[in-house]
C-alpha cells in the first residue's frame, strides 16, 4: 500500500473531522494519483466526504467494525483480515491509504511508500498520522517549496 495524506509539522492532519487546511494543488494531486487505483479509508474518512459518499472513478474500500454499515457504493470490510483478503482482488492496481489516524497507525507496516503534502506549519489538531521517519521511512524526493497564500509546503515522497 501506499500512504498518502498532508500533515504538519507535528504530523497533524485533521481537527473536528476535517482536514487541516485544503490546498487546490494538494487537492488536484490526490485526485490525479488515486483516481483509476483502489483507495482504502476508514469510516469517519468516507462520512468526511461530501454527503458521505465514496470517491468517484476508484475503488474506495471502507473498514469499519459496524457491520450493519452502508458504505453507499464502497467495498465494506469489518477487520484487517479482511481487508488483506478483498485486496487480494486489486493486485493490478495500486492501493492508497487515504486515511484516517487510526487507518494510519494499524497499517502503517504494510505501507512501502508515502506521498505527503508536508505543511510547513503546526495547527491545531485532534488527528494525528505516524511520524514516517519513526517508522523507517526516508525522504527519496522533495519537490521545490510551494506556497498557497502564506502557507508553505512541499510534496515529499518516503520510502523504506
Amino acid at each position: 500500500m501506499i500512504l498518502i495524506a498532508a500533515a504538519d509539522l507535528n504530523w497533524g492532519i485533521g481537527l473536528k473531522g476535517k482536514l487541516l487546511t485544503s490546498i487546490p494543488e494538494d487537492m488536484k494531486f490526490f485526485r490525479e494519483t488515486t483516481t483509476g487505483n483502489v483507495v482504502v479509508m476508514g469510516r469517519r474518512t468516507l462520512e468526511s466526504f461530501p454527503h458521505g459518499m465514496p470517491l468517484k472513478n476508484r475503488t474506495n474500500i471502507v473498514m469499519t467494525r459496524r457491520k450493519d454499515y452502508d458504505g453507499k457504493g464502497a467495498v465494506t470490510v469489518h477487520d484487517a483480515a479482511e481487508l488483506k483478503n478483498e485486496l487480494e482482488k486489486y493486485k493490478d492496481r495500486k492501493v492508497y491509504l487515504i486515511g484516517g489516524g487510526s487507518m494510519y497507525r494499524e497499517f502503517i507496516a504494510d505501507c512501502d511508500s508515502a506521498l505527503i503534502t508536508r505543511l510547513y506549519y503546526e495547527y491545531e489538531a485532534d488527528t494525528f498520522m505516524p511520524n514516517l521517519e519513526e517508522q523507517g521511512f526516508k525522504v527519496v524526493y522533495e519537490s521545490d517549496e510551494m506556497t498557497y497564500f502564506s502557507l508553505v509546503y512541499r510534496f515529499v515522497r518516503y520510502e523504506r
